[in-house]
């Protein structure tokens, strides 16, 4: 797990400056950490437990730093879910408790005040990471949180993708990793399926993250040619 350095830009000209924050914050200027989690079931509510997680974090287009780590969740795996993720008991036996991971896990994630979470599906993997970090005695900070599959659901047509999964929307964008039910490779494809997304709110007048929280059931039709 590392982070690359990264050049920020200067500005000298304050007035641009204040105009582009009173606009919002860009989303081609974003820090976005997309996370991935691998599970033995569908909640923490009925007992399921992490098994692995990835997470990367990115920032106009460009991977700063990736986290990956087995979680032993202690309690077997399902036959059903082994089969679905090819994670098995020994893998995990020798792996991290989640309390042994949350803390670096949250030095990944950085400042609340700096650091956008996306995930696929959202709510099923906030469901455990808050769970776990309630459990365990650590507040959630308070994440802005983006969910691709709803932004897709708002952008993309019925002609385009006859559903939102992950997998129809890395085939459909043509992400460079193939979604695999492993954590970081669902994360890898997460972030280009983020990056096409992100591209196709400019035909519908979306670059800012306040403009997308804003953005509603009704969306007005994309711009022509687009």
């Amino acid at each position: 797990m590392s982070e690359q350095s990264h050049t920020v830009r200067c500005v000298n000209d304050n007035s641009w400056q204040s105009t582009l924050q009173d606009l919002g914050r860009p989303l081609l200027e974003t820090t976005f950490v997309v996370i991935d989690l691998e599970t033995t079931g569908s909640g923490p509510h009925i007992g399921a437990a992490i098994t692995e997680i990835g997470a990367v974090k990115v920032k106009a287009g460009k991977t700063l730093g990736e986290f990956e780590t087995f979680i032993n969740p202690g309690h077997p795996i399902p036959d059903y879910i082994q089969e679905l993720t090819g994670i098995n008991d020994s893998m995990v036996h020798q792996a991290p408790s989640i309390s042994t991971v949350l803390p670096s896990l949250f030095e990944f994630l950085g400042s609340h005040q700096e650091t956008v979470l996306v995930a696929q599906n959202a709510p099923f993997d906030l469901s455990f990471l808050k769970h776990y970090s309630k459990v365990h005695g650590y507040p959630w900070p308070a994440f802005v949180v983006l969910d691709t599959a709803i932004i897709a659901r708002k952008v993309l047509t019925r002609d385009e993708v006859p559903n939102c999964k992950l997998g129809t929307l890395a085939a459909f964008f043509g992400t460079q990793t193939t979604p695999n039910h492993r954590a970081l490779d669902d994360a890898r494809a997460t972030v280009d399926v983020l990056h096409g997304l992100i591209e196709r709110l400019g035909s519908f007048d979306i670059y800012t993250l306040e403009e997308l929280q804003k953005f509603g059931k009704k969306v007005k039709k994309p711009k022509s040619g687009k």
